[in-house]
């Protein structure tokens, strides 16, 4: 059965291409990579060998988790800098912040931070966590960390700053992560506080290194080695023991009492003179360091310290002071160790250090007034928006109170947001504002709208659409509008909305009636909402079973979006219209829409790599069915190449579902099963109705393999009947459920049983007749065939057969006649023998087709098996290096080309030599070209 090409398009590949698909081909997730960084080791840096010592063995006695938890300003984070620098393992470093709290974006972090040690690393799960409904977090944890397991070498994960964590998800995911880490990770937290992990658990175990509050205070001897050496100020003993004392070794106090010093005659009345709680004794020295400074430099450090990250420019902004430029100021902020870090190797961008930064703002409050303190935030707003970062555009206006701002910054980058996957984001934006600023703003409503669309929370997003529409109807003067492309479409984009949100919870006709509302309220010369109405009119005939009218549809939406230029939706959606031609059986035109789609693709190679894997796994699936192996593996190859990279969220979810089709084709009928819950993880819930689902699919193997009480545990558990009301959603289940009274027949020769399954086809037959489904006639006629067969109705079981070949051959049809098994073979040699003995005139060309039929049985499926004369296939990775290694690539010279590490190209050629039993590169070549594999 030629299932896989048939599955449904994720509602984001084929409702809202148009949206997306061109913009993510530029511009995934912003990436701050300074988070990436591992921060610099310091000039005044004092060495702590004893620290070192306990990291190391920690690390080296395989635990699992070291956590180093003080309160601000003990060294935490040096320290691991200082230890990894002389550690010879790979390091994967992330510096948290306060939004990291959402899921997705510690997710996305956390693997890109991954991704600096092994490139490609984790991409697909990227896919699932930067799409509009997160998958669950233990299933997306699952596949990284399999992925993690498969890395040769041992490496550091190190999360600097966890205590910023707040959201229990990413505690979960936390907590899952660690219960199920890879031998080759040792994972490094640094905290101000104790996290809500599994402490006391790996405490018991052993598998906890911990460094705490007592651990790094500085000893007497480093306390001399700091004051004298790091800072030159020559401090008798007494001084030093006096100071330490007071700070109880705390650095920061250190530091800052050493820049005061600095300032001071005499040292020694101002350390006796130095005493106080921590709490106390900072706000002492920060008016001391602050004093000290010239004026310049105070205002300076009052007036930046509500950035998050300061460059030059920004803080010339902030300050508006023509007389020194914020760059030199930073610079020499560093110079002074004035509690400033730099974020990357060129020294451009800044961070104060969190405590300092914090007194500062205290200290702003109590000297600036509200309105100068608001003026700063609204510059740092201004210049962030024209340096392209709307979200510290947005917060520095709300921290300025200026919600109409913040408002018009949230209405104007909704669109650039939301075809970046970043609609949580942007929702947690637009919570923060006024409910009365937002109910006069009628594009916003229905941004809002759109956004809880995504996220499939209709009853929000239809609160949001009245809202905009009480505001249409509302005076006009009180009406404040920033998008007026938006503004002049907004009845239409209302009911786009409302198109979704009935499709959404399955009110087909619903959605039928408001996608022909948006087409005749879409403006005339707004191609671009046109095409995005039609492909989601389209996808409603889909639902419907109307599968003319969705390629027509589909068809015209495509047509519109190569007019208007858009190129790359054309392109991704061509898949979805070969989708549709499959199910209806045409899978010649299917071929011709995709190679006629990647054609198109070559003309524009730039707005399209990133979209095309679809295409090649289409294809493959395609010459698989049709037998052609070699140019099936082809496609498949290149499928799995482009995969990495693809921007469609419902690539993983496909890939799986053509591998386990691929698997059954070749008998290996349990990872198959193995392959179809792999598929189940990656699937969200789809607007084009899930006409496959998983659980039915793997009853179709169950009964391949005698699994027959799997099979009716299922038709149990969904009540499905042989009575049941017919529709097109359900027909592949009900489909399944005639094998499954097949072979119930088959168990117990209980002639109920294939009364109830032929009754339910003939029924089924008509439903697809009349809407002129010839896939699913062909499907369901060879069902039938095989139950009159088994129930020795050989005249019905001939005629059903009969009919399902003349449909079948002018197409090219074998896989799914031969995946069936021992039962069509004897069908198709019984119907053979009897067409012998037939007119010739009448069955010649069926006779030729029958007998190519019966002679694919006896060869297996090519794609993923091994070429022959190998035991066991060559990946694509093995197939890419084997490739390098024909060109007279080095093994260095492929690392660098594949981003690998040297060990892992080294791995790769031991595999490949193993594979094709040879003992060098010179004999790996000459195999390989013997093999056709070069």
């Amino acid at each position: 059965m030629f299932w896989v090409l048939f599955i449904t398009i994720h509602n984001r590949f084929l409702l809202f291409c148009t949206r997306y698909v061109l913009y993510n081909a530029f511009m995934s997730t912003a990436i701050l990579a300074t988070k990436l960084y591992i921060p610099p080791i310091r000039p005044q840096l004092v060495l702590r060998p004893r620290l070192i010592e306990q990291l190391n063995e920690g690390l080296f006695s395989s635990r699992k988790l070291t956590i180093i938890s003080a309160s601000a300003g003990f060294g935490k984070t040096t320290l691991v800098s200082d230890w990894v620098a002389s550690c010879e393992r790979r390091i994967a470093w992330l510096s948290l912040d306060e939004d990291d709290n959402d899921p997705a974006r510690f997710l996305t972090y956390l693997i890109t931070a991954l991704q600096t040690i092994v490139p490609n690393i984790g991409a697909e799960v990227l896919q699932m966590v930067q799409s509009a409904q997160l998958p669950p977090l233990e299933s997306i944890l699952t596949i990284l960390l399999n992925e993690i397991g498969t890395i040769p070498d041992n490496f550091i994960l190190i999360l600097d700053d966890y205590h910023v964590i707040e959201d229990k998800e990413v505690g979960k995911a936390m907590t899952f992560l660690l219960a199920h880490l890879p031998p080759q990770i040792h994972l490094v937290i640094t905290t101000r506080e104790d996290p809500n992990l599994p402490l006391a658990r790996l405490r018991a175990r052993n598998q906890l290194t911990e460094l705490r509050t007592a651990d790094l205070r500085f000893m007497p001897s480093e306390a001399t080695e700091f004051l004298n050496q790091g800072m030159r100020l020559n401090l008798s003993e007494e001084d030093v023991a006096a100071l330490e004392a007071r700070t109880e070794g705390w650095i920061a106090g250190l530091q800052l009492a050493a820049i005061s010093i600095q300032g001071h005659k005499d040292a020694g009345n101002f350390i006796k003179s130095f005493t106080g709680s921590h709490h106390f004794v900072l706000d002492y020295l920060v008016e001391e360091v602050l004093q000290q400074q010239p004026e310049r430099v105070q205002d300076f450090l009052l007036c930046t310290s509500i950035l998050d990250r300061m460059t030059g420019p920004l803080c010339d902004a902030v300050l508006l002071n023509s007389l020194a430029s914020g760059r030199d100021t930073l610079e020499q902020l560093e110079h002074n160790n004035l509690f400033i870090n730099s974020l990357d190797n060129e020294r451009s961008w800044y961070r104060y250090h969190h405590l300092f930064g914090g007194l500062l703002r205290q200290r702003l409050g109590k000297m600036r007034t509200p309105e100068e303190i608001a003026g700063y935030h609204l510059r740092a707003s201004e210049w962030h928006e024209k340096n392209g970062d709307p979200t510290q555009a947005f917060h520095h206006a709300v921290s300025a109170g200026d919600f109409n701002r913040a408002a018009m910054l949230a209405e104007k980058h909704w669109r650039e947001m939301n075809e970046s996957f970043q609609m949580t984001a942007w929702l947690g934006w637009v919570k923060q504002l006024p409910e009365e600023l937002i109910c006069l703003r009628p594009v916003l409503c229905t941004q809002i709208a759109w956004g809880y669309m995504d996220i499939s929370d209709v009853d929000a997003s239809e609160s949001r659409l009245r809202d905009a529409e009480r505001c249409l109807e509302g005076p006009s003067d009180e009406m404040v509008i920033v998008a007026e492309d938006q503004f002049r479409s907004l009845p239409a984009r209302i009911a786009i909305a409302r198109t979704y949100n009935a499709q959404s919870v399955s009110d087909f006709p619903a959605a039928v009636k408001y996608a022909e509302l948006a087409l005749k309220l879409a403006p005339e010369e707004d191609h671009f909402m046109s095409a995005q109405t039609k492909a989601i009119l389209g996808g409603t005939y889909w639902a419907n079973g109307d599968l003319e009218a969705a390629c027509k549809s589909m068809s015209d939406w495509i047509e519109n979006a190569q007019k208007a230029g858009n190129f790359a939706f054309a392109i991704a959606s061509a898949s979805g219209k070969a989708d549709i031609l499959t199910e209806q059986g045409h899978l010649r035109e299917a071929l011709k829409t995709y190679q006629g789609s990647l054609q198109l693709a070559t003309e524009h190679a730039a707005e399209s790599q990133r979209i095309i894997a679809h295409h090649h796994l289409g294809l493959a699936l395609l010459y698989h069915e049709m037998r052609e192996d070699e140019t099936a593996a082809q496609h498949f190859q290149k499928s799995m190449e482009l995969g990495q990279q693809s921007v469609l969220r419902d690539w993983s979810y496909r890939k799986y579902l053509a591998q386990a089709r691929l698997k059954e084709s070749e008998g290996d009928l349990d990872s198959a099963l193995d392959l179809l819950d792999d598929a189940k993880r990656f699937y969200a819930r789809s607007l084009i109705p899930y006409t496959r689902p998983i659980d039915a699919l793997k009853v179709s193997i169950y009964l391949k393999q005698g699994r027959l009480s799997n099979a009716q545990e299922w038709v149990r558990e969904h009540g499905l009947s042989a009575n049941d009301d017919l529709n097109y959603v359900r027909e592949f289940e009900h489909i399944t459920l005639a094998r499954v009274l097949i072979a119930e027949y088959q168990s117990n020769r209980e002639e109920r049983f294939i009364l109830d399954g032929l009754h339910l086809l003939e029924h089924l037959l008509k439903v697809a007749e009349d809407q002129n489904r010839m896939g699913s006639v062909l499907q369901i006629l060879m069902v039938a065939a095989l139950a009159h067969h088994a129930a020795g109705s050989t005249p019905q079981a001939f005629a059903s057969l009969e009919r399902t070949l003349r449909l079948s051959q002018p197409e090219g049809y074998f896989r799914t006649f031969v995946d069936e098994g021992e039962p069509m073979r004897a069908l198709l040699s019984a119907f053979q023998t009897w067409i012998e003995k037939q007119p010739r005139s009448q069955y010649q060309e069926l006779g030729v087709y029958t007998g190519k039929l019966l002679s694919a049985f006896a060869q297996p499926s090519g794609i993923g098996k091994p070429a022959s004369g190998m035991a066991e296939a060559l990946s694509p990775r093995e197939l890419e290096v084997l490739r390098l290694i024909a060109q007279g690539l080095s093994n260095n010279e492929i690392s660098q080309k594949l981003f690998l590490a040297l060990n892992t190209v080294k791995g790769h050629n031991r595999i490949i030599f193993s594979k094709l039993q040879v003992q060098n590169r010179t004999e790996a070549v000459a195999r390989a070209r013997e093999l056709g594999l070069l």
